[in-house]
Order: C-alpha cells, then sequence, then structure tokens
C-alpha cells in the first residue's frame, strides 16, 4: 500500500463514506479504504456481544442506496440479507403502550384503542406523510447533486426539490395536534433518534420531520449482524472490484499542495500514499486539522459554516435472561419518560430500545440515550440514569440483568450473578476500550443551508476533497449521508469522461432490461 497511488482515498468507514467507496471501485477508480480509527459496532465480554452502536436501517428504503445497489448489482442479495422487524416499534409513555406496525389496519386498530379522539388527525397526518414520502423519492431519485454548490447545480437540485413540501419551512406537519397530547413527543422522538441534527428552537426542519418519521413507519428493516454485518457487506463490493480496505490503518496527516489533495501519510514520510481525490467522513475542520492548514481553498478560508457536536449518542449494553423480556416488546422500542410540558429532567431521557436474541435463552438490550454536552449528567452517571428509566417501565427486569456495560462512560462492566453485581475491568472487554470512547454526535448548525437540511458543503475544505460524513446533510440523518456519498461519486466520476460515459451506458443496460 504505502508508495502507491489511488484514485481516490477514502478516510472512515461510515454507511456513506463505504458506499461511495463501492460505486467509485465498480467504475473502475482505484480506491484505498482506511478506517480512520473508528471501531467495529462490536465488542465482547467473553462469548456475549455488546455494542458500540445500534443499527437503525432507515436507509434501506432510499432511493441513492437503491440505486447504489442495483448498480453493483447487489440488490437482490442485499435484499435477502435484511429482515423485516416483527413486532416493528413498540411506544411506552408514562400513560400508553402501543406499536406502530407497518400493516395499516392493525396501526388504525392501535390509534382507535390508544388515541380514540385522534381518529381523524392521525389520519390525515399519515395521508399527508405518504404524499412526502412520495414527493421525496421522485426528488432524490434525480441525478442532481445534494446538496448543491454550484450556481448550475443549485438550479438542476432547485428544480427537482420544487414539489417537495414543507421545505419552505412555513408550515409544521403536527400542526393539528394538540400542543402537549403525547402523540406529539412520540413523532418528535423518532425524528430526534433518525437525524444528526441536534434540535433547535423550532425542533426540526419540518420536511425533514415529515421524511424522517415516514421512515419509521414504511416498515422497519435488520441486518442480523447489524452494522459490522453491513460494513463487511461494502467492504466486499469494495474489494471485489479491486479496491483495497485497510479498517484498522490510519492517515496521521493529509497531504495537500497549491491544487489540493495529493495523498496521505500513514506513520511518517516512509507511509506516503498518494491520491488524486480524498473523500473524508467527518468534519471539515476536523480535515483541516488533518491537513495542518494546507491546500485550503480560498472560499473556505473566507467563510465556512460553524457545525458543532452538541449531542452525543450514549449507548448502554444490557444482556439480560430472555424470561425476562416481554415477547410484545418490538425489535425497536421508544421508551418516553419525560411527561409533556414538565421541565426538563436528565433523569428521564427518552431512549430507543434495539432488541436482539442470543443463544442460550439471552436477549441483548442496546439503550441509546441523547445526551446534551453541556448542561446535563456526568457521564459517568448516565449509565445509572438509563437504567432508572428502563427500571420504571420493566421494574423486574433487574433480576434478569447478566452483563451491563457502556463504552462511553470509562466504568467497569457490570456482571451479575442472581442479582448480586460485580465489576469487571475494562481490560477483560475482547475489542474494548480501557478508556471512555467518544459517543456519536448530532450537531448544531449556525446558518443552516439548502432549506434548513444542509450543514457543510459537499466540497471540502481542501482541494479535490468531498465530505461524506453526518456534516453535510445532518437534518436528513442516514438518507443525507447517502445523499452526499452519491453525490460525491457522481462528481469524481464525472471528471474522468471515459469512466462517466461507462457508467451511463450501464445504466441504460440496466433501464432497458
Amino acid at each position: 500500500m504505502r508508495g502507491r497511488h489511488f484514485d481516490v482515498i477514502v478516510l472512515g468507514r461510515s454507511f456513506g463514506a463505504l458506499v461511495a467507496a463501492a460505486l467509485l471501485a465498480r467504475r473502475d477508480f482505484s480506491v484505498l479504504v482506511l478506517g480512520q480509527g473508528a471501531r467495529d459496532a462490536t465488542y465482547r465480554l467473553g462469548e456475549r456481544p455488546l455494542r458500540r452502536r445500534p443499527l437503525l436501517l432507515l436507509g434501506a428504503t432510499a432511493p441513492a442506496l437503491r440505486r447504489a445497489l442495483v448498480e453493483l448489482a447487489q440488490n437482490q442479495t442485499f435484499r435477502r440479507r435484511t429482515e423485516p422487524l416483527d413486532p416493528m416499534l413498540s411506544v411506552l409513555t408514562p400513560g400508553t403502550r402501543f406499536e406502530l406496525p407497518p400493516d395499516r389496519a392493525l396501526f388504525e386498530r392501535e390509534m382507535n384503542r390508544e388515541f380514540p379522539e385522534l381518529r381523524r388527525i392521525v389520519g390525515d397526518f399519515y395521508t399527508q406523510l405518504a404524499t412526502v414520502n412520495e414527493a421525496a423519492d421522485a426528488a432524490f431519485e434525480r441525478e442532481v447533486i445534494w446538496p448543491p454548490g454550484t450556481f448550475w447545480e443549485r438550479h438542476l437540485s432547485g428544480r427537482a426539490a420544487a414539489n417537495l413540501p414543507f421545505l419552505s419551512g412555513k408550515s409544521d406537519p403536527l400542526l393539528d395536534f394538540p400542543a402537549l397530547h403525547p402523540y406529539r413527543a412520540v413523532v418528535q422522538q423518532t425524528v430526534a433518534f433518525a437525524t444528526d441534527l441536534a434540535p433547535g428552537p423550532r425542533f426540526f426542519p419540518p420536511f425533514a420531520a415529515a421524511r424522517l418519521h415516514g421512515s419509521w413507519t414504511r416498515g422497519l428493516l435488520g441486518l442480523p449482524g447489524g452494522e459490522d454485518e453491513l460494513t463487511s457487506f461494502l467492504c466486499d463490493r469494495i474489494a471485489a472490484h479491486g479496491g483495497a480496505v485497510a479498517l484498522a490503518e490510519s492517515a496521521d496527516r493529509v497531504l495537500a499542495g497549491r491544487k489540493g489533495f495529493e495523498g496521505v501519510l500513514l506513520g511518517g514520510e516512509s507511509g506516503k500514499v498518494s491520491g488524486r481525490f480524498l473523500l473524508f467522513d467527518r468534519s471539515g475542520e476536523e480535515l483541516a486539522e488533518l491537513a495542518a492548514g494546507e491546500g485550503i481553498a480560498p472560499a473556505a478560508l473566507r467563510e465556512w459554516p460553524r457545525v458543532s457536536p452538541t449531542v452525543g449518542r450514549f449507548v448502554v449494553s444490557l444482556v439480560v435472561r430472555e424470561t425476562g423480556v416481554p415477547a410484545a416488546l418490538g425489535r425497536e422500542a421508544l421508551l418516553l419518560d419525560q411527561t409533556p410540558g414538565l421541565t426538563y429532567d436528565p433523569w428521564r431521557l427518552p431512549l430507543r430500545i434495539h432488541r436482539e436474541a442470543l443463544p442460550g435463552g439471552e436477549a441483548l438490550l442496546v439503550a441509546e440515550a441523547l445526551l446534551p454536552l453541556r448542561g446535563s449528567l456526568p457521564l459517568t452517571e448516565a449509565r445509572s440514569a438509563v437504567l432508572a428509566v428502563i427500571a420504571r417501565y420493566f421494574p423486574w427486569l433487574h433480576r434478569h440483568l447478566v452483563v451491563v456495560d457502556s463504552p462511553h462512560d470509562g466504568l467497569p462492566a457490570w456482571l451479575y450473578d442472581h442479582g448480586k453485581r460485580s465489576e469487571i475491568d475494562r481490560i477483560s472487554l475482547h475489542g474494548g476500550s480501557i478508556r471512555p470512547e467518544p459517543m456519536v454526535f448530532q450537531y448544531t448548525v449556525e446558518d443552516p443551508s439548502f432549506h434548513g437540511l444542509g450543514g457543510e458543503p459537499l466540497r471540502g475544505p481542501v482541494g479535490r476533497s468531498f465530505l461524506v460524513g453526518k456534516t453535510v446533510l445532518p437534518a436528513l440523518g442516514q438518507e443525507g449521508e447517502l445523499l452526499a456519498a452519491s453525490s460525491a461519486a457522481r462528481l469524481i466520476t464525472r471528471s474522468d469522461p471515459r469512466r462517466e460515459k461507462m457508467r451511463l451506458e450501464m445504466w441504460n443496460k440496466v433501464e432497458i432490461g
């Protein structure tokens, strides 16, 4: 690898970065992928798996992913590997218990049972969401750049987005719901866990809220192996088309000159790898730091959006005996412990619970809480706060606990034997870390772009670099990553007329039959 030249070097192993790398490798670009310090989603205590990140595959139905899978000739393979989550989503609030099933008749039955006063409002709301999803699918299917950068890109994307409901931000899809009704909180929290944008004064942009909640209710899909299976699947496609994948490697520095990106250093001058284009799945500021301020484009020096991490996804894994988990609990669940209208209580954090079956009559519950980085709980207390919320809904669960751990607080893992807790040093965790690991962040954007959906530009601050991470279209969450990834791959492909012609010929063959 050292001393070689690649057309494209990818720093990061996020969903968007790997999709872009696979597309470019398929289009005959030489591609190198470096993990850049990101760890596997799974680590272990003995044989028991624990998760750093629970996979929520909301982007499985996104047009950007569908087009990528068709181009990679993997659409049917991916469909066979995914599984519909059934029961899909359970919602538990202080006064209600109900499901959000993908079947319309079952959904109407649940709403009539729990919220008969909202029958008409809920029906109109989901009819409206179907319109939003249809319009969004048609817009994001178009071969335009998201988010746009140049005048011509803005013209084309503006035409594609002209019919998107709520994009102006002047209306609210939740307008008809009573102000403090618990169902309003259900919609808002499904959006909160799906987006990469930290909530603002108006919570979230109306179009993004409608699109993300609609993604939850279209029918959730899962992968048995979680994020690690998704990563393996995409890395196999990159390697199958001649790309090089080194997830354990990191670039110590990005090399840039007057014309922009030139390569990366992998541990000193002897580790130089040259390249023509760079894809980076973190923020533009982090890229500028990695480049030591060299090769920064003049426009980026004059003005660059300020995107700050302000909320972290705090994750706790609980291995429990399966007899302690209610059979009706969905594969995904929301625990909304805060009564609407009351003062924010950090000990009553909303939780998303992901449930997996384990061998030996055990289950893995992965709890995710959105933790403000300032003015909230200390990390050392967050694990206890998460357990306290779970205990209020499942007061018997403590008798069935086997292992509890979080990678983010630096505390020992907790091992239970018939209710008695002992502490296990973090050095005993296979694939874990003895120090607290950073959380996945949500971002605050000071001056949002592209109708409030965008953060940083697609084109990075260093010439010939592109950003394909969570900071580009943070409001759209996973679909925003995929749109940025496909757009970056499209711009790089257009730089080579031969490969662009090959891509167009391939799509003509696909469309003909």
